[in-house]
């Protein structure tokens, strides 16, 4: 050993959770709760993962939500359980989508009020209603369920009890339901987005990665509701580490773990020297291939990242060429930019032969319309508003294909001229300056996820969704297994977004490992 870092030093604990994201730290204050004594080991200086909030721009005075940025998927009974101070508000709006082949001139706006004849689409209202009624036949259903052990898939098909919601979300490709439900295109876009959130597909894959993407965001609260987190998401992460502490569970940051083994060892280095610590159980909220890394075994193969994330700090909000909605109406929800049916699969086809989609498909969301908390009082008083905008259809085979400094300003532009296009003004002429004189603009592409948070390939979701059931023939023999968080070594489970009801800011992960610990 060198002699700069100092003797290896030793510990003992009954559970070692690494990473300090959300679902690491739903997991520590279940077990720490229950009596075990818990270390989280956390690579970077604070906990959070993404689920974190940050002063994105010098001089500035707003906490942004820098990477996630709303929740659905986090069940109330976990924040009940751990006496988490979590608190969510409900957007006004559910969406607007200008219509780009109109120039923006008009557009939908999902209530209250819904303006479904101002695209020429009235005869779809009653389509739109009918699918979403059918969708929550079975996400009602299947909601609770994430906090139990898995079923099969008959089990889960017979506990839904309707046939037409299973065969609709679940049996055939997500778009042949929305191209039925309804004709116009830029509804149908609508309707599709939430199949492509992170997920490179098309609506029409017969594997069916976007029906499963489509499931979980409309499973939240067997709703699909998706809220504010106030405070931002750092708050969020804040509450369950303050919980976590608050139960006995033991948190160390600037812990670097270079080495797991299925003995249960773990070593990491902290301060400059070498740690070892030894646990009944090891709980992985990284990514299964850094997994696969620390255990010095073959990387499986991972689904890749196919989003961009860019943050805007704005003077005040931009002017809509459609004059029946005002901007505050616009922006109080989710705001679709250039996703359209059609142009949602020709951003695809661009995308999947190497070429940036133009115009790019994002959708955006105005974190201080809801929750002003996360600005200063002066920032307030003058009008200041926050932007995030979300990109599709950016797959990580671009990042990897050639300068990640020069893509991320591509794809900037690429999300900055989809934005443009339909608006009154240039968003440049409504965006802040730091006190450096810089416009606040704060893009993340997945190359910054995999460098920033160890995000495999940038995928938001750790790799592939899985299905909230098993297959009939899969084992359901033992704990891990049957809560969805094995690996092929018993003292290591998956705890974060790989396991297998993982994904977005749930906390399910965390909570289903916990308790497969505890069965244990």
């Amino acid at each position: 050993m060198n002699s700069d870092t100092g003797a290896a030093r030793s510990a003992t604990s009954d559970v070692v959770i690494i990473g300090g994201g959300h679902n690491g730290l739903v997991a520590a204050a279940y077990l720490a709760r229950a009596g075990r004594r818990v270390q989280v080991l956390e690579r970077l200086d604070h906990v959070g993962g993404a689920a974190v909030s940050a002063h994105a721009f010098e001089g500035v005075d707003a906490r942004l939500s820098r990477y996630s940025y709303l929740v659905s998927l986090l069940p109330g009974r976990i924040v009940e359980d751990l006496g988490a101070r979590v608190r969510l508000v409900r957007r006004r709006y559910s969406s607007y989508t200008p219509d780009p082949e109109a120039g923006g001139r008009i557009g939908l706006l999902i209530g209250p009020p819904s303006t479904f004849d101002s695209v020429g689409a009235a005869s779809d209202e009653a389509g739109f209603e009918a699918f979403y009624q059918r969708c929550r036949a079975l996400t009602s259903r299947m909601w609770p369920t994430l906090l139990r052990p898995l079923s099969t898939r008959d089990e889960a098909r017979r506990h839904v009890g309707d046939d037409v919601a299973w065969h609709l979300m679940v049996d055939e490709p997500i778009g042949h339901a929305i191209t039925a439900a309804v004709s116009n295109d830029l509804v149908r876009g609508v309707m599709a987005t939430d199949a492509l959130i992170g997920t490179f597909a098309r609506l029409n894959d017969p594997a069916l990665p976007q029906n499963i993407c489509f499931l979980y965001h409309l499973l939240g609260g067997g709703t699909g509701d998706w809220d504010v987190p106030i405070g931002g998401m750092g708050a969020v992460s804040g509450a369950l580490a303050a919980a976590a502490t608050g139960y006995g569970a033991e948190i160390i940051c600037d812990a670097e773990v270079y080495a797991i083994n299925p003995d249960g060892e773990v070593r990491y280095r902290r301060d400059g020297r070498d740690h070892r610590v030894h646990a009944g159980h090891i709980l992985s909220n990284v990514t299964p291939t850094v997994l696969a890394t620390l255990l010095g075994e073959p990387a499986p193969a991972q689904a890749p990242g196919a989003q961009v994330k860019v943050n805007l700090m704005l003077q005040r909000l931009p002017r809509l060429h459609d004059q029946t909605v005002s901007p505050e109406q616009a922006f109080g929800g989710t705001f679709h930019i250039n996703e359209t049916y059609r142009q949602l699969d020709t951003a695809y086809t661009r995308a999947d032969h190497g070429v940036v989609p133009d115009p790019l498909p994002c959708e955006i969301y105005c974190h201080s319309l809801t929750d002003p908390t996360i600005l200063s009082d002066s920032l307030r008083a003058s009008g200041a508003q926050t932007l995030t905008v979300f990109g599709l259809h950016t797959p990580h085979t671009l990042v990897s294909a050639g300068d990640p400094d020069r893509l991320r300003d591509t794809l900037t532009s690429a999300v900055l001229n989809s934005l443009n296009s339909v608006l009154a003004e240039p968003i440049q002429d409504v965006l802040m300056q730091d006190s450096a004189g810089r416009l606040c603009i704060e893009a993340k592409t997945t190359a910054d996820l995999e460098h920033s948070l160890g995000m495999t390939a940038g995928n938001i979701f750790h790799g592939a969704l899985s299905w909230p059931f098993v297959e009939n023939d899969e084992p359901l023999d033992t704990p891990a297994r049957r809560w969805g968080v094995a690996t092929p070594h018993d003292r290591i489970l998956l705890c974060g977004s790989g396991s297998r009801r993982g994904g977005a800011v749930s906390g399910i992960g965390g909570h289903n490992a916990a308790m497969a610990v505890l069965e244990m």
